[in-house]
């Protein structure tokens, strides 16, 4: 899953939220002495859920539909795309506005910018100029943001040409999040219940 699930996932906590945002920024164990305990729990979160996509009969699923040479990269299409059916049915899986959602999260980033690492910070600024997470409701801006993941990515790889890909399998991949995102709300509510409190 991307920012907007992980986020969303983390419920109302605004420190589990933050920790889910700071997931894929931090690398290995995270240092108590630089985070807040419930930090460290929402990063411990983020990779739960992470493990738990992973394996999911429906997310799996989903990846078998992407033709070579996507398959290899299905991980990050999915967690993209994913991200996209999420924001643009947002009222079905939350009360809050999208935008107002979006706009709460970038600035809880902007309160607590002290804890951010440098690359948060930078990926910070492009969430504030393209107004992300909402954005991801905008499929142009969906295939901009896997352009510039793909130049990112050391090796090439076809992440340019992949928006086409996942539209035509849209009806299909659909399916498989709705089938799947429900099963991962109720994981992520029982995960913080007994391991958070």
């Amino acid at each position: 899953m991307n920012h907007l699930a992980h986020a969303l996932l983390a419920g109302d906590d605004g420190w589990l939220q933050l920790g889910g945002m700071l997931g894929d920024f931090v690398h290995g164990r995270p240092d108590p002495q630089l985070l807040p305990p419930r930090v460290i729990a929402g990063i411990r979160l983020h990779r739960a859920i992470d493990v738990y996509t992973d394996a999911h009969p429906e997310v799996l699923a989903a990846k078998a539909l992407l033709p070579p040479p996507y398959r290899r990269y299905a991980g990050i299409l999915l967690d993209m795309w994913f991200d996209h059916c999420l924001a643009r049915d947002f009222p079905r899986w939350s009360t809050q506005s999208l935008e107002g959602y979006s706009d709460a999260l970038r600035a809880l980033l902007q309160r607590h910018d002290a804890l951010l690492p440098p690359e948060l910070r930078r990926f910070r600024r492009y969430m504030d100029a393209h107004g992300l997470p909402a954005g991801y409701a905008d499929r142009t801006l969906l295939g901009h943001a896997l352009t510039g993941i793909g130049q990112r990515l050391s090796r090439a790889n076809p992440l340019d040409s992949a928006l086409p890909v996942l539209v035509a399998r849209e009806v299909e991949l659909q399916e498989r999040f709705e089938a799947f995102f429900p099963q991962l709300q109720v994981f992520a509510r029982e995960w913080i219940e007994t391991q958070v409190g």
